[in-house]
């Protein structure tokens, strides 16, 4: 089977308007479904990073929000579980900040499962919460240092997928 597009009259030189149209015709027959053809970028204007980057936000955000919680759960259990690096400003009782990382790891994996299935709010929220989560995330810093690096780390790189994606979001009823 040959994928060459039949002669037209005008030559092989000529480039007309007609064997342009065979052309794509050939490049849409032999492309997959899904699949932007060669030359042709399925993210037209913007970075594979941030194409990607928000379905993995989405799902960072339900791991820090799994996290979250079983930090809070844990917090509000024993309140021996965790203990404070040195002297810091932020002095609260561990149990307080049990519930705080409760209500807030639970809100980011709603919003992480929401910005998982397109919605147009989860964004929006998303940034909001992340930025919440990351200023909690510093004031924790005496309890957990590393750990709470490492979510800083997390939540800086949601912001910036949730920022940069230019792609349109799924409508409600989709």
């Amino acid at each position: 089977m040959s994928l060459r597009a039949p002669a037209t009259e005008a030559g092989p030189d000529a480039g007309s308007s007609a064997s342009r149209s065979t052309k794509e015709l050939l490049v849409a027959q032999t492309t997959p479904p899904g699949r932007a053809p060669r030359g042709q970028d399925a993210t037209a204007g913007q970075s594979a990073w941030a194409a990607g980057g928000v379905a993995f936000a989405g799902v960072l955000m339900l791991v820090e929000g799994i996290f979250g919680t079983i930090k809070g759960i844990v917090g509000i259990a024993e309140d021996d579980v965790y203990s404070r690096v040195g002297d810091y400003t932020f002095k609260f009782d561990v149990t307080a900040w049990g519930w705080i990382h409760l209500v807030v790891g639970i809100v980011l994996a709603v919003v992480g499962a929401g910005i998982l299935k397109g919605a147009a709010w989860a964004r929006v929220t998303g940034v909001a919460i992340v930025s919440l989560d990351i200023i909690l995330n510093f004031m924790w810093l005496p309890y957990t240092p590393i750990w709470a690096l490492i979510s800083i780390a997390i939540g800086v790189f949601v912001i910036w997928a949730l920022c940069t994606d230019t792609t349109t979001t799924r409508s409600p009823a989709a």
